[in-house]
């Protein structure tokens, strides 16, 4: 499946899950300071509440991590 045919990235998705279907989104979570791509929570907690728990805004995070997705 290519980049283009992916689905876009939700705040409900497990951060877990995002790392298996969208590796190459893991160094943006990276950049951005949130580690969490490697903790034991990763595969219980959703994106939206591991971005609020990092104190930043989970639309322009999600935005950023849809932009690079569409990139490809």
């Amino acid at each position: 499946m290519s980049a283009q045919t992916k689905p876009a990235v939700t705040g409900d998705m497990i951060i877990a899950q995002l790392v298996d279907e969208y590796p190459e989104l893991v160094p943006v979570l990276i950049e951005l300071g949130m580690n969490c791509v490697g903790c034991p929570a990763a595969q219980e907690e959703n994106l939206r509440d591991a971005i609020e728990g990092h104190m930043m805004d989970p639309d322009e995070v999600l935005a950023k991590l849809n932009a690079k997705l569409a990139e490809g």
